[in-house]
């Protein structure tokens, strides 16, 4: 028993994953009522991984500044700059291609019990507090923001502690690593209850009804992750983008697709940075960051849902406004995480630059949640994969023009 748990784990994480994925859909189609109790262990992986990465990234945050020596650069401002950058562009794409393949929906849903943000400034408030929430509240909340924040402060406060301190908060974020290791060894157990799961729940055919939308959502997100992006990468390290795209896609962005959360992959990402080699003092800031402000996929969901309210119910909109959608949606989506429901709860924010009354765009929120089983996962694999993407671009700049 031992030696096969040995050959394994010694097959690729991808190669296990995709044997889970097969595992799950197979136990889906034949077995969906015999096999439920599959579904445990999709539950349990998610959870471990979302208990582990709020203490993950506070002990790396402030190990990692404790330890930071004056004069030592880290990546974080091109890293910040790549995030807008990639953020802005989804939402214009997606701005782009709403118009050239206009798309009408049936408002028969609804979401009234829903509270969505009343405006921009609504969304940078939430973001602002969150900066200043109390620390076991943001560690008990998932609060990254928050999180940083305190992270940042303690880790600045301590630069000058006791050597023996600062072994001490090594060791503890070492430990938390490993554990961190554990439990992405158990992702194809935990992928094959969350396919098994979402195939016995939700089935597909709910979404047959919107495939027109669908297809135009996954479609900005599949063209920004294998096309823009790449340009955006290929601009700053001046050589072929792919086998960096297609690594984090295929070793953050299947997980991020079934987990569909972005919290929960913070530690698959830290760990993919690690394996890439990248300086620790800046992925331990930029991942979670990132899994906050990196909001590509939001900024698409948001543009391709306002617009399509906006064609059926056959308003005229100028470039200029649409512009103006490009920049509002980019602005929305960094402060998403930060909102109860996400990125769908934003497009009453967004709907009202065109005048849409607010139950109406709550309508469209509900065919949101409807078509949400693949338009989340796929949101989340763009936003989550492209977090450790930029922070590899930002650092092998860096190193190129040495």
């Amino acid at each position: 028993m031992k030696e096969m748990f040995h050959k394994w784990n010694q097959i690729s994480l991808v190669k296990r994953i995709l044997a889970g994925i097969i595992v799950g859909i197979l136990l889906a189609l034949i077995v969906p009522k015999g096999a439920s109790w599959v579904t445990i262990f999709g539950s349990l992986f998610v959870g471990a991984l979302k208990a582990v990465a709020p203490v993950l990234v506070l002990f790396l945050v402030i190990d990692a500044i404790s330890k930071h020596k004056s004069g030592t650069q880290t990546n974080i401002k091109s890293i910040i700059g790549l995030y807008a950058i990639g953020t802005f562009v989804a939402g214009l794409v997606a701005v782009v291609a709403s118009f050239l393949f206009p798309v009408k929906l049936t408002l028969v849903t609804s979401a009234e019990d829903l509270a969505p943000p009343s405006g921009i400034l609504e969304v940078l408030q939430t973001l602002l507090f969150n900066v200043v929430d109390n620390p076991v509240n943001a560690l008990m909340n998932a609060n990254y923001i928050g999180i940083l924040a305190w992270a940042i402060l303690l880790g600045i406060a301590l630069k000058n502690a006791n050597e023996t301190t600062k072994t001490l908060l090594s060791n503890v974020s070492d430990a938390i690593t490993k554990v961190v290791k554990w439990i992405i060894s158990l992702a194809p157990i935990g992928i094959m209850g969350l396919v098994f799961d979402a195939l016995v729940t939700n089935g597909l055919s709910a979404l047959m009804e919107y495939g027109k939308l669908l297809a135009l959502l996954l479609g900005c997100m599949f063209f920004i992750a294998l096309v823009v992006n790449p340009l955006i990468v290929y601009f700053y390290i001046r050589k072929n983008p792919y086998p960096l795209v297609f690594q984090c896609l295929r070793e953050s962005g299947i997980t991020a697709f079934f987990t569909r959360s972005s919290a929960a992959n913070i530690p698959v990402n830290m760990n993919l940075c690690e394996k890439l080699g990248l300086n620790k003092d800046t992925y331990s800031v930029s991942i979670p960051l990132g899994g906050t402000v990196n909001m590509a996929g939001a900024a698409v969901t948001i543009s391709v849902l306002t617009l399509a309210t906006v064609h059926t119910l056959g308003i005229e909109v100028d470039f200029a406004t649409a512009l103006i959608l490009s920049v509002l949606s980019a602005i929305s989506a960094a402060g998403a995480s930060g909102v109860a429901g996400g990125s769908l709860l934003l497009i009453p924010l967004a709907s009202n630059l065109f005048g849409i009354p607010n139950d109406i765009a709550m309508q469209v929120v509900g065919v949101g949640f409807i078509i949400g089983v693949l338009q989340d996962s796929c949101e989340t694999a763009l936003n989550s994969s492209s977090d450790v993407l930029f922070t590899a671009t930002a650092e092998y700049a860096k190193k190129r023009k040495k």
